[in-house]
């Protein structure tokens, strides 16, 4: 049913390209920027309210974060999409027993933020005011969170970070347009208009979006965490950063999927921040 509505979908679009390309192109990045699920369910309330809720701003747009008190250094944590910070829930009090201060942030158009869609280069400006405001000293990024975390750094070079956590994250944005593409079933008229859609929208061409770039001159200690059966972000990602980011080791996990919501990813991440 759901290959159904979504082949339905991309064959109403690709009606519409017959009659104006850019408005069809357009409605296909709408559809790809607005998330369908992620905002603050009211079983995870409880948990997201054990933290201090301090509600910051970017522009007019509100980001909310959750902060949680420890005398180490603060770890940020962002989410990837369609999901909102609830997402840290196994790895938050585990931090805190061993005396780290922890923030996390809800990303534009999910949990209880802001904004009607979603993208890489405003999550990044997200992270960067969430950034000023805690001073953090390690960023963990989940999924397109790690994309926009690389932004960030290649654009701010915050000074108090020293470690750079990725989990199953992008690499190539082109990539992640392809594949969205062929989900859809698009055609090449769609395709094609929508990199000059992106490019009018945002100033980047798709090509030009890159983390593994984005990390080439990144001096954080990094480390990357991907699992091999990732139906998601694909595996190759993980290498194509791991060559650029040359201050950084990759763990390669087999059957946990894109979640990597597993005790031994934790261990991971723990024995990192105690190196």
């Amino acid at each position: 049913m759901k290959s159904l509505l979504i082949k339905s979908v991309g064959n109403y679009i690709n009606l519409l390209s017959y009659f104006s390309k850019p408005y069809a192109a357009n409605k296909a990045l709408n559809l790809f920027t607005k998330p369908r699920k992620g905002r603050v369910q009211d079983w995870q309330v409880d948990f997201l309210e054990t933290a201090f809720n301090e509600e910051l701003f970017y522009k007019d747009q509100p980001i909310m974060t959750y902060r949680w008190l420890g005398k180490k250094g603060t770890i940020l944590l962002a989410h990837g999409w369609e999901s909102n910070s609830y997402r840290w829930k196994p790895l938050v009090p585990e931090l805190l027993k061993k005396g780290y201060g922890v923030v996390a942030l809800d990303a534009p158009a999910h949990g209880r933020s802001g904004n009607k869609e979603f993208n890489a280069l405003i999550y990044a400006e997200y992270i960067n005011v969430v950034a000023k405001r805690f001073k953090p000293e390690t960023i963990i990024a989940h999924s397109v969170g790690g994309m926009a975390a690389t932004v960030f750094q290649n654009k701010y070079q915050a000074p108090s970070l020293e470690k750079f956590i990725l989990l199953g994250a992008p690499s190539e944005f082109k990539d992640i347009i392809s594949r969205y593409v062929i989900m859809l079933g698009y055609n090449t008229r769609i395709s094609n208009q929508l990199n000059k859609t992106i490019l009018k929208r945002f100033g980047v061409a798709p090509e030009a979006f890159s983390s593994a770039k984005f990390l080439e001159n990144n001096k954080t200690k990094g480390l990357i965490i991907h699992d091999k059966s990732d139906t998601i972000i694909p595996y190759n990602d993980a290498l194509l950063i791991k060559d650029s980011y040359k201050n950084s080791a990759l763990i390669t996990t087999d059957g946990l999927g894109h979640s990597l919501n597993d005790a031994s990813v934790r261990d991971h991440i723990y024995t990192f921040l105690e190196d």
